[in-house]
């Protein structure tokens, strides 16, 4: 597909326009409705942003983190999800594939089966998502962005 130059439409036919969640604001409140409706126990998140180093440093297309810091006679436990910042123009079934994928990190931290089935208890198509997220990330490399706006 990619060599006959066909995943432009492909791509475009099923997802004709890339989500709206342009700031870390709206990214956060869409990551704790996420959270809500599918990990109420789990631990809190204090922060979600775009991150525009994000796959340089890390070839990573999001990033969580989990920070211990001793204050006081207390142990305080910090989560934080990056997502780089070339996720901000893309399908919001894309970016919520990858933001399913950094939530199941909350609870299982390796890539491994009840991690993999929490992916999928969160996202159903959470596979062929992930499948149409590589798809589109090797047509970028090659062709360029396909949602500029």
């Amino acid at each position: 597909m990619l060599d006959s130059g066909k995943t432009e439409a492909w791509l475009l036919n099923k997802y004709p326009k890339a989500h709206e969640l342009t700031n870390d604001k709206q990214l956060y409140h869409f990551v704790q409705e996420l959270k809500q409706r599918f990990m109420k126990s789990s631990g809190s998140i204090s922060k979600v942003a775009y991150d525009d180093k994000l796959h340089v440093i890390h070839n990573a297309l999001g990033l969580h983190t989990f920070v211990s810091r001793v204050q006081g006679k207390k142990l305080k436990a910090k989560n934080e999800i990056r997502v780089a910042s070339m996720f901000r123009r893309v399908p919001e079934p894309m970016l919520r594939m990858i933001l399913v994928h950094e939530l199941a990190h909350l609870k299982e931290k390796e890539h491994n089966k009840a991690f993999y089935k929490l992916c999928q208890y969160m996202e159903p198509d959470y596979h062929q998502l992930e499948f149409e997220l590589r798809v589109y990330l090797c047509h970028k490399e090659r062709y360029g962005e396909l949602w500029l706006s």
